[in-house]
């Protein structure tokens, strides 16, 4: 490829612009100074971001908080699971999942992924009867057997987290991912949906589980009082909750300020544009992708709508030179791969999680790592921008292998 053709890749680390109203909004907060969001007696920006996600998303409740892994954290708390008590979690997840089950003075267990990124049910079956909790990571926004996982765990009432931080707007059956399970849990990081650059928010429809969550989130003395109730909820509920937990559980302090949640509100409407044209732009590199005998795109599974913003595809009949030298020459082009099991350090292999206290051999997952990758498609790109992208990792997949490649 020569130099010009470089310079035309584009900056898939750039994100879509905040939209302009956020601007009136946080000019208003510094006017006022209220970035507390307990500081007004009612209807704070937080307060109207839970309300709006809560509904956007077909839940009761909303707790807004500083990151994903808060909410996660917070979410083991509100169960009010024993110390030591085993949570099994997927090999294929951020090391901040299995971090919040140590935090909360858990035990993570891990089970198999398979080459499709989700779940193992064999494996998960085979563990899950020693476990108090579930966390299911939709890991890249890629969801697992949510009917067969539900199942298995209502039957011995084990409580289930969605970890969905890459999931907002994706469904299952048509239903929101994060409101299958007792709790779910979403991130506003700086490469989601939407976008603070940091920040998290739970929903959930138990009234005493987000009442637990939101006094250890921080809401001291009565503070409880300004977090709004779902419309046509019965108050009671809410209130009887929060009164019998007022000064029994520890605070935490993991609040949202009033201008990340300036931040957010704005995008809310965007949301359904970005997941229309984020599936599209997967979807589109995803054909050009899977032309290629080395490579391959998993299918989503037939309940599953999904909401991507990145690519994961699979690199067969390589060696391990060989998809070294594919990931370097695609970079050299101007395409960053990463490839999960090979990039140094690498917070998404669970060998590197050596804060556990026993980190086990997962076969199965390890072989997966070591030919995933994955590379970013943020919804603006154009269809032109989309092509370069994908004619980059083509030609370096011909360069690598040769023209059985192209």
């Amino acid at each position: 490829m020569s130099q010009s053709s470089v310079q035309t890749v584009p900056n898939v680390h750039e994100a879509e612009p905040i939209p302009e109203a956020a601007r009136a909004a946080i000019e208003a907060l510094m006017q006022s100074g209220d970035l507390f969001r307990y500081t007004a007696p009612q209807d704070a920006p937080v307060a109207l971001l839970e309300a709006e996600f809560a509904q956007l998303l077909g839940s009761k409740y909303a707790l807004a908080v500083s990151s994903c892994s808060a909410a996660l954290f917070l979410s083991l708390k509100a169960l009010d699971l024993p110390r030591d008590a085993r949570v099994l979690i997927p090999g294929f997840t951020f090391a901040a999942v299995p971090s919040s089950v140590v935090h909360a003075d858990c035990v993570p267990v891990l089970c198999e992924v398979n080459d499709n990124y989700r779940i193992d049910m064999a494996d998960f079956e085979t563990k899950l009867d020693d476990m108090q909790a579930v966390i299911i990571s939709h890991m890249r926004g890629h969801t697992s057997d949510m009917d067969a996982i539900m199942a298995l765990c209502q039957a011995r009432n084990i409580p289930v987290i969605e970890d969905a931080a890459h999931s907002l707007g994706t469904t299952w059956h048509g239903r929101n991912i994060g409101t299958l399970g007792a709790i779910g849990c979403f991130s506003f990081q700086s490469y989601k949906m939407i976008n603070a650059g940091e920040g998290g928010i739970l929903v959930t429809d138990d009234a005493d589980l987000v009442a637990r969550a939101v006094i250890m989130s921080g809401a001291y003395e009565h503070n409880w009082k300004k977090h709004k109730p779902a419309p046509g909820d019965n108050t009671d509920d809410l209130a009887q909750a929060f009164g019998k937990w007022q000064n029994q559980l520890p605070l935490y302090n993991l609040r949202m300020s009033n201008l990340s949640a300036a931040v957010i509100r704005p995008q809310l409407p965007e949301l359904a544009r970005r997941v229309r044209d984020g599936l599209e732009n997967h979807d589109y590199v995803a054909d050009q992708l899977n032309q290629s005998p080395y490579i391959t795109v998993p299918a989503p599974l037939a309940p599953e709508q999904r909401a991507p913003d990145s690519i994961q595809f699979n690199l067969v009949g390589m060696s391990s030179e060989d998809i070294t030298r594919f990931a370097a020459t695609s970079e050299a082009k101007g395409v960053k791969v990463q490839i999960f099991g090979l990039s140094e350090d690498n917070a998404r292999a669970f060998w590197n999680w050596q804060f556990m206290k026993d980190v086990p051999e997962l076969p199965q997952t390890r072989a997966m790592l070591m030919q995933a990758c994955d590379v970013r498609l943020p919804v603006r790109l154009s269809k032109d921008e989309l092509d370069v992208i994908a004619g980059v990792l083509l030609s370096a997949m011909e360069e690598t292998m040769g023209a059985a490649a192209a």
